[in-house]
């Protein structure tokens, strides 16, 4: 199980993440998210997969921020389109594509998005566009019937150790965990033990 570690900004926060090995680092590009990065970002591991995380951004800011933040990975948070995904995939990158949903969600929406991304993310409809530090109704994930592989999140914590566990025990494709907000000290500082105890445990299952 992939573990992904969003909204950091702080370099000393990010230079002890590093530590622990996250598979992906999530840097958002959004300016209206508390957790907006404004300034530069380090330099992480070639293990580590460093990921942008955009919404209904235009396709040359995006352009711009690969090359400036040297970005393996990016995560499209809005209301962009399957053809929109395909630009962003032409620039050597991989396309995690978020997708909000609360108590249900027709998964074949999803069906025209799949050649042009590498993931689905599934998170929480709130009044952000992620980060909203909530949990939506996993039950629903039954319906998924898709071969695409997708990231977990909305609100994880600690506390959902057993669930994942019972949901990974399944025949859905979990490919990695998204934290972000339950993790926090605040918006866009981590807490690293708890990390690293959360960290542990997933790497159990």
């Amino acid at each position: 199980m992939k573990i992904k570690v969003c909204g950091m900004r702080e370099t000393e926060n990010i230079h002890r993440l590093v530590k622990l090995k996250p598979d992906y680092i999530g840097f958002i590009f959004y300016s209206k998210s508390p957790r907006f990065v404004f300034e530069s970002t380090p330099n992480l591991p070639g293990d580590i997969k460093k990921t942008g995380v955009f919404v209904n951004s235009e396709i040359e800011f995006i352009k711009k921020t690969i090359i400036k933040h040297e970005l393996k990975c990016i995560q499209l948070h809005g209301e962009e389109t399957p053809e929109f995904c395909k630009l962003v995939k032409s620039l050597n990158v991989e396309v995690i594509k978020a997708i909000n949903i609360l108590d249900k969600y027709d998964f074949k929406e999803l069906i025209p998005y799949q050649m042009f991304c590498n993931y689905f993310l599934f998170d929480t409809k709130g009044k952000q566009p992620g980060g909203n530090g909530y949990g939506f109704n996993w039950k629903i994930l039954k319906d998924y019937n898709l071969d695409k592989p997708f990231f977990l999140s909305g609100g994880i914590s600690t506390n959902h150790i057993q669930k994942i566990k019972k949901l990974v025990k399944t025949n859905l494709p979990v490919y990695a965990i998204d934290i972000n907000s339950k993790f926090e000290s605040k918006p866009g500082h981590k807490k690293i033990e708890i990390i690293r105890e959360f960290k542990s445990k997933i790497n159990e299952l």
